[in-house]
């Protein structure tokens, strides 16, 4: 299998291949496609977040994607686009847990992943290009 941000890979495929194997495959499409980054494998790495989130359809990821391919992005940059609110949304909880902030009160049923689906539902093709 190859990998093409362009085109959707097949969500049953994409979930049987071992996680190393999907970061694998996005950093040869990299290679292949001669663009070069300072940090490739944290790059690949949330390309396959990005995929896989897109691939659930638990997740309203693959609308959204949608959504803003329908506002211009073509699909990589969608996926590009994604993994900058989820990049944010990791740094935001690392800072919590560095500082202390974390509420060990919280109830479990609490998802952590509330505010970056929300930031999701926020992001537009504009905004992320202005702030790219």
């Amino acid at each position: 299998m190859a990998y093409d941000p362009f085109i959707e890979p097949e969500p049953d495929v994409w979930a049987a291949l071992d996680e190393e194997e999907r970061i694998d495959l996005v950093m040869a499409y990299h290679r292949r496609a001669r663009i070069r980054l300072p940090r490739e494998k944290v790059h690949a790495v949330f390309h396959v977040i990005v995929e896989s989130q897109i691939a659930d359809p638990t997740l309203p990821v693959r609308r959204v994607a949608g959504r803003l391919m329908s506002e211009g992005l073509d699909r990589h940059e969608a996926i590009h686009a994604i993994g900058s609110v989820l990049a944010e949304h990791m740094n935001d909880l690392m800072r919590e847990t560095k500082s202390g902030d974390e509420n060990v009160d919280a109830k479990p049923d609490q998802n952590p992943n509330k505010a970056y689906l929300a930031q999701l539902e926020l992001l537009t093709a504009d905004a992320w290009r202005q702030s790219a």
